[in-house]
């Protein structure tokens, strides 16, 4: 069940994007975080034990928001617009398979170091 009802400014066009596989529908000028949970009951699960996290502060101080495209690319959900067509998934991706991201972690409580793209810098 979705965290968050939208009941104002439902006269914005609507675009598609996708989260954890499915096909949603957002609003134009929303943030990506009001777009996943008018949708969902939860941002991501967080990678110190895997409980369900759904941002916290909502201004981008907390650092609780940030969520993971396909590609690997890391974005903070409360101040980066929903764009026609993003991949977004709640769990971050394998280290191995995409260096600088956040790393998925192998056991509850424990958490994978990755490398981030300025370590490659020489």
């Amino acid at each position: 069940m979705a965290i968050l009802k939208r009941l104002a400014e439902t006269g914005r066009p609507a675009l598609t994007f996708t989260f954890d596989g499915q096909t949603c529908t957002a609003l134009a000028g929303d943030t990506v975080l009001t777009a996943v949970l008018t949708q969902a009951e939860r941002l991501r699960t967080s990678e110190f034990g895997g409980g369900p996290r759904a941002g916290f502060c909502m201004m981008g101080a907390c650092q609780d928001c940030w969520v993971q495209l396909e590609t690997g690319e890391r974005v903070r959900a409360c101040s980066t617009y929903i764009e026609p067509g993003m991949r977004l998934q709640s769990a971050a991706l394998a280290p191995a398979s995409t260096p600088g991201t956040l790393a998925a972690a192998s056991a509850p409580g424990t958490l994978t170091a990755a490398a981030w793209p300025e370590d490659d810098a020489s």
